[in-house]
Formats: C-alpha cells, sequence, structure tokens
C-alpha cells in the first residue's frame, strides 16, 4: 500500500478466520502491555478502511488463556479503531441453538480465571459498568445483515466463557445448559470489557459449530472435536465474510456513544 490510511473499523478473528483484507500492509506495534498476537493488517474490506487481527497469531499459536488481549485491544484503539467486530467459534448449550447458526450476544458470564483484564491496575482506581457490555448499535447492524442474507440469527443470547484450552466436563456442560445460557467459548473475555475501557464499540457474533459435550438425551449428539469446530468454521465462513461485507461500509467514522461514555463517572 502506497498511502496511510486510518480505519475506524476493526475485527479480531477467531479460530479458522486468519485472513480477511486485500493486500494489507502490517504495523508492529509495541504496547505497554506488551505486543499483540499479531502485526496489525490495515487495509480496505468492502471498500473501507478495516484493521485485522488474529486473535490467536497468524499460525494459531496463542491458545485462549495464553493471548495478549490487553495488546490487542489496545493496538486496535492506537491505529484509529472506533468499532471491533469479533467473530468466535462457540459451541451450544440449547438445543435450539443449532450447529451453523449465529449468535449475537447480549450478555457473558466469565468463568475464566488468571487473565489480564484490565487497563487500570492502579493507582488510577476505575469501575466501569459491565450491566450492557456490548455495543447495541451494533449488535443491531450484525443481526440486520443476518436477516437481511437469510442466515439463522439468534437475536440476543448470553456466552459463558470458560479458561481452556480444555473443553468442559459433562457436568460443567450441564450446570450451563441449566442457567439458561446459549452459547459457550474460551475467548469472548476479557476482550469485550477491555474494548469498553477503551471506549470502543464492540459487538462479538458467535458462529455455533458444536454442542459441547453432547445435549442430554441426546445419544446421537456426541461431544465436541477440534476437527469438527474446524470443519464447521471453515464451511461457515463465507457467510461470516458476507454479513461483515454488508454491516462494515454501513458503520460511521465517529464513535458509538454507548462505549465513548463507559469512563464517565467510573473514576474514584
Amino acid at each position: 500500500m502506497t498511502e496511510t490510511i486510518t480505519p475506524h473499523i476493526g475485527i479480531i478473528g477467531g479460530s479458522g478466520f486468519y485472513s480477511l483484507l486485500d493486500d494489507p500492509s502490517y504495523l508492529e506495534i509495541d504496547t505497554p502491555f506488551g505486543r499483540p498476537s499479531a502485526p496489525i493488517a490495515i487495509g480496505t474490506f468492502s471498500g473501507v478502511p478495516v484493521a485485522f487481527v488474529p486473535r490467536h497469531g497468524v499460525n494459531h499459536e496463542f491458545p485462549p488463556h495464553a493471548i495478549n488481549y490487553r495488546a490487542n485491544m489496545w493496538a486496535l484503539k492506537e491505529v484509529g479503531v472506533m468499532w471491533v467486530i469479533a467473530p468466535c467459534a462457540s459451541g451450544s448449550l440449547q438445543s435450539d441453538v443449532r450447529i451453523g447458526d449465529f449468535v449475537v450476544c447480549d450478555q457473558y458470564v466469565d468463568r475464566t480465571s488468571g487473565r489480564s483484564d484490565t487497563f487500570f491496575d492502579g493507582p488510577d482506581v476505575v469501575h466501569v459498568s459491565g450491566a450492557d457490555p456490548y455495543s447495541p448499535r451494533l449488535r443491531e447492524a450484525l443481526i440486520e445483515s443476518c436477516r437481511a442474507l437469510d442466515i439463522r440469527v439468534h437475536e440476543r443470547g448470553t456466552v459463558v466463557v470458560i479458561q481452556g484450552p480444555r473443553f468442559s466436563t459433562r457436568a460443567e456442560s450441564k450446570w450451563f445448559t441449566q442457567m439458561g445460557w446459549e452459547v459457550i467459548n474460551m475467548t469472548a473475555y476479557p476482550e469485550v470489557h477491555l474494548a469498553r475501557e477503551q471506549g470502543l464499540a464492540y459487538a462479538n457474533i458467535c458462529l455455533v459449530t458444536d454442542y459441547d459435550v453432547g445435549l442430554e438425551g441426546s445419544p446421537d449428539i456426541t461431544p465436541v472435536t477440534l476437527d469438527e469446530i474446524a470443519a464447521t468454521f471453515t464451511r461457515n465462513n463465507v457467510q461470516m465474510r458476507a454479513v461483515l461485507a454488508d454491516v462494515v461500509p454501513k458503520l460511521p467514522r465517529t464513535p458509538d456513544p454507548h462505549a465513548a461514555n463507559a469512563l464517565e463517572g467510573a473514576r474514584i
């Protein structure tokens, strides 16, 4: 690329989603929290400046618990991003959330441990509200695109985020299902909260690849395997790209008030 462009949209690619842009340039960025998962790719997508980072690294070298989430989000903010779309592979916890469905989450439950999940380690003490973690405007844009493209989408949902890299036990999965949570994932937290601390509008779109450990009472539905996840995600990458291609041109070059005002009243 011969000229510098400022991307106002960032996309974080998950499992099976390691590249997006045509003819990108790459920025090596050092942050106060170390290096991001990969150099930030900057180019155009659907005619719009976009920054892209593969969450797990270009060769999937970072397992979920070892991703430098803070560096990824800091780097996106540094290059000018205001809106972050984060596709991620997820398992279903409910029979009506089928393999191949998309879920645009409105809530999460954090079951991770030991992850660096704030930019405010002191002495600046900041308590950011987590009540409504995802950008309503960005969520609605994703939902509308799924509808327009005739993709089966769940317009609300709670993702329970486990530490990984192991999958759930049957007892854990049964508990999550009984709680009424829709999908399970290993990376949706702390990304969303770190974006909020940075004033970035954030929404994930969960692509359902499996039924976690299976479904009680359905012996034909077997526990998840990595091969199953990869195969489903590969089949549905075309749909994911179509959604992104529809949403990206519709996002403004101005901040989302829901995100930009996240720190108001949060400092002690």
